[in-house]
Formats: structure tokens, sequence, C-alpha cells
């Protein structure tokens, strides 16, 4: 039978201070593991071990989590019915305090979306860690050391950095997940660090143009401008399909297009989509040579690991050109390529286009996700029903 209890390492430089270690023993002899838990010279403290009452709140449940953790392997190797010795206890519990730091956790993770083809997911997971460890400087934290303080003081840095409550909330919606996982995992308790910061998704700013607008853009003199004239080509190219996505749109294969129809797979859902090619999609082709190319369009040009990175910076140079684009056409609020996608749908609906049909168009898996798109289309109609309604007061 093993036995577990809590040790005090002073810090050489700082005797003041010292490191919780664990003193496991198994069959008389005894080996120390020494933990990232900090805490101050207990004023009691005699001699080597505490007992739970030296340890301070914030920090007692990992220590109580730690000596069940601890006790469970013990337990579960003595089941099993094979020799271990106190090597093996101690070993496999340095192993979870390695493989369960918020840093190395979330790599694993990543690398397992990775391996499963979710490279999206996986670029979103890297964003939420890199965003994580410049709050904490680089200094890595294990998971079951996040407590509501360390939650409320992230959400802190990230609003003095300036960042909106939705990108906010991005962030720690995937903190939670990455959290909630390992609960599940049963390597922390649950103790819902999160409850008090914002998690939810605030109303966004209107994307979709009215087609006076989208009207201007295609008509822009671009001569001599490329770049925007490249951009502004990409936009209207994914408005004219349907508000195709700019990832559908860069794998767009030749062999796709046969007998003047477009037949494509979603890249986020898999969904198979079609669409009839029109004069406008093949004037935006023909200005371009993708002759050497298997893609349609000229963002690709050879099948490459390094496809997906060449597809995102072509991406962010698109948006940033059509910055520009936004001022020459007097338009005050943001332009980027997401925009022909809502303005697609708010045009559809403003035609009369049932919801149902604009959904297909786009390839929502429902309609939920359509309404998502056309809640924020022009109140234009109901601000004149609103005055015809005052007027009848009079």
């Amino acid at each position: 039978m093993s036995s577990v209890q809590i040790a005090f390492r002073p810090i050489v430089s700082e005797p003041s201070r010292g490191k919780i270690a664990y003193r496991i023993t198994h069959n008389r002899k005894s080996e120390y593991v020494v933990t990232d838990l900090v805490i101050l010279l207990p004023k009691s403290y005699s001699d080597s071990r505490l007992s739970l009452s030296d340890i301070p709140k914030n920090i007692r449940s990992a220590v109580q989590t730690d000596l069940n953790r601890i006790n469970s392997i013990s337990g579960n190797l003595e089941s099993r019915g094979i020799a271990f010795n106190v090597g093996d206890v101690a070993e496999e519990f340095r192993q979870y305090l390695s493989d369960y730091t918020v840093c190395n956790y979330m790599r694993t993770l990543i690398s397992n979306l990775k391996r499963r083809g979710r490279l999206r997911t996986s670029e979103t997971y890297t964003s939420a860690l890199n965003s994580f460890m410049l709050f904490r400087s680089g200094a890595d934290l294990h998971l079951r050391l996040i407590d509501d303080e360390i939650v409320e003081s992230y959400e802190s840095f990230l609003t003095c950095r300036g960042l909106v409550p939705n990108t906010i909330s991005f962030y720690m919606r995937i903190l939670r997940a990455v959290y909630n996982r390992a609960v599940d995992e049963n390597a922390v308790e649950q103790t819902f660090p999160f409850k008090r910061v914002y998690t939810g998704v605030d109303k966004t700013v209107k994307r979709a143009l009215p087609i006076s607008v989208i009207r201007s853009i295609r008509k822009l003199e671009l001569g001599g401008q490329p770049v925007l004239a490249f951009a502004r080509d990409m936009f209207m190219m994914s408005f004219y399909m349907r508000g195709m996505s700019f990832v559908d749109m860069a794998y767009l294969r030749k062999t796709d297009l046969c007998n003047d129809i477009v037949c494509y797979r979603r890249r986020k859902t898999g969904q198979l989509l079609t669409i009839r090619w029109t004069n406008e999609m093949q004037s935006i082709i023909n200005r371009y040579d993708t002759a050497a190319s298997p893609f349609l369009l000229p963002v690709l040009h050879a099948d490459s690991s390094c496809n997906r990175s060449t597809y995102r910076n072509i991406g962010y140079n698109i948006n940033r050109a059509l910055k520009s684009i936004a001022r020459m056409v007097g338009l005050n609020s943001p332009l980027t390529l997401y925009c022909a996608r809502h303005s697609w749908a708010s045009a559809a609906r403003t035609e009369g286009i049932p919801l149902s049909v604009i959904s297909e168009g786009m390839g929502h898996r429902s309609e939920s996700t359509t309404r998502i798109y056309l809640a924020s289309l022009d109140t234009s109609a109901v601000d004149r029903a609103n005055n015809a309604i005052i007027r009848r007061l009079y």
C-alpha cells in the first residue's frame, strides 16, 4: 500500500518561499515529487511536512487534486495485480504534471486536430494558445490552477489590448473547451472558473452591402492598380458565385467546371454544391493567365502542402486592398471578402427569394444559420412601417 504526505521545499534564493512537494512511500521506500505550486513558509512550519490546513485556500483544491491523483495512480497499479515500485507512481504523477499544462495539453489537441484534417480548428486553437501565453508572459500554467481570478485577469488583459467583446469571447470559449475536456478526462476538478466572464456572441456590425454599393465596386476604374483590381475581382467573383467563401474559391479546379456548371464541395462542411457558370464569371477568369495551373482562379498555382498558408496570405492582402476600395466608393463600414457572402444573401432576400432557397444556395446546413446572415439587414422597411403607424395617431 502506498501513502503520500505534503512536504515543503524552500527556494534557495528566497528562503521565505518554497514549492510544495509530495513524499510518496511504497514498500518502505520513498520518493519526492516537487510541483509548480509555490507558497510562503507557513508560520506553524517546524519540519518538512505540511497539513492541508497549512496550504493557502487559493491552491488547496489543487493540492487535494494532486493527493487524489497520486492515490488513484497507486490504486490502479495495485488493481492490475502487477509489481510496481514507488518510482513508478512518482513517474506517472510527474507525467500528469507535464501533460496537463495549458501549453502542452493544447499542443497535443492541436496536433490531433491537424491529424484529423481539422486545420481551421487547429488554427483557432493555436491563436488562442498564443494569446494566453502572451498574457502569461510565456510562463506555462497547469490546468488544475485555472481559477476565477486567472480567467478574469486574462479577460482584463484582452480588454486592455483593445480587443472587441466577440474576440475576447472567442478566446474564452476555446480555453473553456480545453478546460472542460481535461475535466472529462478526470485530469482536473470542475470548479467553473469561466462563470463570471463573457462567453456569448454580440451582434456584429452589418456586413451586407446594398446593390448600389456592389455596383459601384464593379464599375471602379482600376487601370494601373493591379493589386486593387485583383481584390475587386475576387470580391465580385465571390458575389457572383452566391457568396462563395474565399477558401472554396481558391481550391476550385478547372475540372470542377463542366458544361457551364461548377460542381464543388464546401471545405467547411463537405456539402456538394453546383453553380451555373455565367459570362460575368468568365470575364474575370479571362483577365488572368492560369494556363499552367490546375486551379480555376489565380490564387493557388500547384498542388502543394503550402497551399493553405498561400491562400490565407493572399486573402489577407485582398482584404487590405479592399479597405482602399471601400474609401474609393465612399463606404464607411469595413469591406472584406466576407461582405460579399452577406451581400448576396441580402440581395437574394430583397428579391423575394425564399429563405430555404437562399440557405441551399449558400450551402448552409440549416436555415437558422442563414437567418444569422439576414438578421442585420437594412431596417428601412421597418422604419417606414413605423412612420406609417405613428402618422395614424394624428
